[in-house]
């Protein structure tokens, strides 16, 4: 499909949207999907038909609307209205009062902060774009960037566009993306791959696996733009086989790009050819470290291995390899199509552009949400998020997954950028966001933590597999009432060192819940310790007073 086509199909499927006098988009989400999203698309479709609306409204499916705790979501176009809790059984109360806000109870206030205080660039068309319909994506202008880039820029200026942007790698540690790409373009070697990683093994993230479910194609489109930039023909997304339904969109969207000729052979009528292939993973959170990935998709056990040589250089089949994560990748056509000024006039000095976080836990509105980078987490949990149930206290938040940290309420007006977190002994990771109360135990969080890195270690190394175990029973003798103080000075040596002697950086950061909670929280650590007791009440040792009194 040269780009002429691409603009006449965009714009016959605008005249059949145009053609309706109301869109209604109901999320069809993995988590909405939970709560019978589904059987409410159906519910709408057939009372339509009933009420003699099917020619005048459509309803179609959707990607995640962001407020996954009150779905399911049905979003109204044209003026973007939210209405929520529109269970099956709600449809037709929906329809009775469709056009009328002032007396409809699902509808969402449009100037909730939840709302009002994010920038979308990500998931720029989440909500809008039905993710199993090619052409929908089209209309509201996918693809266009591919097509206007290998017809009208070199890689070289890709590459340049992107660095300037400053865009970070959005998987974990914001490696700057335009050095990477160009450190594969500049790599010798007759072959060269893309890598998406859809992985995202983090309690508590949802990131990718929304953007793979609810707009599909925008990810393709950006690894097909990474591999024009670093001279690769094939790509692989790897993504974990408890996400079906992404699977299944990816596929589907697979098989209609190359249908249109907008993945495969000769792209655009150029002489760029881009094929993408998905490889399904067990499930191993080591699988999110990128040489362990290689590993897996070359159909070996996913375990990591030393670097240097970097996949930059030598990955995947020993071939020059650009990986980067989902979100990172749908950032691209949003980026090269409005200009590197534009992404770099968002965040702050060092942490560019949006981030998308999963906010959970003990919080009002749970969901997923785009925000720019330096926002702070007082904007983010009492503004966005709504704040703690039950007029609850915050007590701490969880970022980065089990490689972060926790925060404490003293840090509430820090931003939100890869800089700051590092201060504090978190990370941003891929952007998991725990919110917790103070009804949450701090020692035992760090244990719970600690348990999942224990369970998830690859046993490659001794620091981890070890390290680890060992770490985790001491917390657990802690929680347990039956730790010393001298435990704790070891529990802090063990720190030092599984951080230091790590193979990878999954284990290399596997202490840091345990570190930030002994910085922030060590008085929590010394009650259980010294005075046998939980401050918040909820651990082993409170059952085992309950028991002797």
């Amino acid at each position: 499909m040269i780009l002429e086509e691409l603009h006449h199909l965009a714009e016959e499927e605008r005249e059949r949207h145009n053609s309706f006098r109301l869109r209604l988009g109901v999320c069809v989400g993995a988590g909405c999907i939970s709560i019978q999203s589904d059987q409410t698309l159906a519910e709408l479709q057939n009372g339509l038909k009933d009420k003699g609306l099917a020619d005048e409204v459509e309803v179609v499916g959707v990607g995640c609307l962001g407020l996954c705790g009150q779905g399911p979501l049905v979003r109204r176009e044209p003026d973007g209205a939210v209405f929520r809790s529109v269970s099956p059984t709600e449809a037709s109360n929906l329809l009775d009062y469709l056009n009328q806000d002032d007396k409809n109870p699902l509808l969402c206030a449009s100037d909730m902060p939840f709302f009002q205080k994010q920038k979308k660039a990500a998931l720029e068309q989440m909500g809008r774009v039905n993710p199993e319909r090619i052409e929908s994506y089209i209309a509201l202008g996918g693809y266009e960037t591919l097509l206007n880039i290998i017809t009208e820029l070199s890689p070289a200026q890709v590459i340049e566009t992107v660095t300037k942007s400053g865009l970070r790698g959005r998987g974990g540690a914001g490696y700057p993306t335009g050095l990477k790409w160009s450190t594969v373009a500049k790599a010798s070697g007759g072959r060269k791959y893309v890598i998406c990683n859809g992985d995202e093994g983090d309690p508590g993230a949802f990131m990718d696996r929304s953007i793979m479910e609810g707009d599909p194609h925008r990810a393709l489109e950006g690894m097909a733009i990474a591999a024009y930039a670093v001279g690769a023909q094939r790509g692989y997304i790897y993504v974990r086989a408890e996400y079906p339904l992404a699977v299944k969109r990816l596929k589907t969207a697979i098989n209609r790009a190359e249908r249109f000729s907008l993945l495969g052979q000769n792209i655009g009528g150029a002489n760029f050819n881009f094929q993408i292939e998905i490889r399904m993973g067990a499930g191993a959170f080591v699988c999110g470290e990128e040489t362990a990935l290689i590993a897996s998709i070359e159909g070996n056990r996913g375990t990591p291995r030393p670097r240097p040589p970097y996949p930059a250089g030598s990955g995947l089949w020993g071939s020059p390899t650009l990986i980067n994560n989902v979100e990172t990748y749908a950032n691209i056509p949003t980026l090269l199509h409005k200009g590197a000024d534009w992404f770099a006039s968002i965040g702050v000095e060092k942490s560019k552009g949006t981030k998308v976080f999963c906010l959970t836990g003990a919080i009002m509105n749970t969901g997923l949400v785009e925000v720019p980078m330096g926002i702070t987490l007082r904007e983010m949990i009492f503004d966005i998020g709504g704040g703690i149930p039950n007029g609850g206290k915050f007590k701490a938040v969880q970022t980065g997954g089990p490689s972060g940290g926790c925060i404490s309420a003293d840090h509430l007006d820090m931003p939100i950028d890869y800089e700051t977190l590092k201060k504090v002994g978190s990370i941003m990771g891929s952007g998991g966001m725990i919110v917790m109360d103070e009804t949450s135990c701090m020692v035992d969080v760090a244990r719970f933590f600690m348990e999942f890195c224990m369970t998830e270690s690859c046993g490659k190394c001794i620091p981890c597999r070890v390290g680890t175990a060992q770490m985790h029973l001491l917390l657990k003798k802690i929680t347990q009432g039956e730790a010393t103080l001298d435990d704790l000075n070891l529990l802090e040596r063990l720190c030092d060192m599984v951080s230091a002697t790590s193979l990878c950086g999954l284990g290399q950061a596997a202490p840091n819940p345990v570190r930030s909670t002994l910085r922030f929280f060590r008085e929590e650590y010394i009650s259980h310790i010294v005075e046998k007791r939980c401050p918040a009440g909820v651990c082993e040792l409170e059952r085992k007073i309950a028991v002797t009194a």
